[in-house]
């Protein structure tokens, strides 16, 4: 059925239409929606369509009510779509056979797999019946699971008194000890620290490389983004607005650079306005928005007519990037 060469997920012009009902304001009105009820079509996905190569680790990304979690979960075979193809590994997601719902793993950060007032362990072994795991092949995977995780010690604490970043570690055990193809990830950093947010990417990079995994993530952070995807979709209003590499969105959207000047005396600031749009400004700093095109030329002028301590020249953050592409696609 599987054919070993094709790519892992392939998704055309998929859509995905809800009813919701429409509620009158008002007393009399709510009666009469509760008595005869009006529903309007919201469209979450709209003709989407997209590949992904086996092993590719993908952002996927948007912001609130964009259609980012309605795509996972038909692409999971959660939902049912309302028209459209997908193929996962080779398999339609709604038909959710079950050789295909071995070859996936989820983590939503914000619904837990765990019983709380289990230790993992015990939830471990029941997703090893589940998923018929060999008792062999099973210890030596989470022997090697929770030491790249770095959790072996609490493999018997309740998950209920753990932190939150401890709880999400055993949340990406549980989703893949059965060694899933494709792994579909809706925000796995959500409330974490920075440390624990850091750890997780990293076991991610690392069993990204390690088992040439499939994986969507879909994360607001985009720390995320930019630490383990090479590639991103920006889906927007149920839209694909943009599905390329991180470098060669740069390059598309970013038109201008940030000059931050420190100077050794004080400063005029109306004096600057020739160069370029002023962010912000001080007695003795100033930071500038100017064209890429010339900003060499507004540095060199700056530096021959003033006395500077130190000057620093940045590229937009991928935040700004995203955010001017959400602006044009709204």
């Amino acid at each position: 059925y599987i054919i070993l060469d094709m790519k892992s997920i392939v998704v055309s012009k998929l859509n995905k239409t809800f009813k919701q009902q429409i509620r009158g304001e008002g007393f009399i009105p709510f009666i009469k929606s509760v008595i005869k009820p009006v529903h309007k079509e919201i469209n979450a996905v709209n003709n989407v369509s997209f590949e992904i190569e086996s092993g590719e680790l993908i952002g996927f990304i948007g912001p609130n009510g964009a259609g980012k979690s309605t795509t996972l979960k038909m692409l999971s075979g959660i939902l049912y779509p309302s028209s459209g193809e997908i193929s996962v590994l080779g398999y339609k997601p709604y038909e959710r056979k079950k050789d295909f719902l071995k070859s996936i793993g989820m983590v939503f950060g914000q619904k837990s797999q765990l019983s709380s007032d289990l230790p993992p362990t015990l939830s471990f072994d029941l997703n090893r019946a589940i998923f018929e795991i060999p008792r062999n092949e099973y210890k030596a995977r989470l022997d090697e699971l929770t030491s790249m995780l770095d959790v072996k010690n609490l493999m018997n604490v309740q998950v209920r008194k753990m932190s939150l970043g401890e709880r999400m570690k055993f949340e990406l055990i549980m989703s893949i000890l059965h060694n899933p193809k494709v792994l579909f990830l809706d925000e796995p950093t959500i409330g974490l620290d920075i440390q624990a947010q850091k750890s997780l990417r990293e076991f991610l990079k690392e069993y990204n490389k390690k088992y040439k995994a499939t994986i969507i993530l879909t994360s607001h952070n985009m720390e995320d983004v930019k630490k383990l995807c090479n590639r991103v979709i920006i889906i927007n209003k149920g839209e694909v607005v943009s599905d390329g590499d991180i470098k060669a969105l740069y390059n598309k959207y970013s038109e201008n650079k940030y000059i931050e000047i420190r100077f050794e005396n004080e400063i005029d600031i109306k004096n600057f306005n020739k160069y370029g749009n002023i962010i912000k400004s001080s007695e003795f700093e100033i930071l500038l928005e100017v064209k890429k095109s010339n900003h060499a030329d507004v540095v060199s002028n700056i530096l021959r007519d003033y006395d500077v301590d130190n000057i620093d020249i940045m590229e937009p953050s991928l935040e700004d990037i995203i955010e001017k592409i959400y602006h044009q696609t709204s």
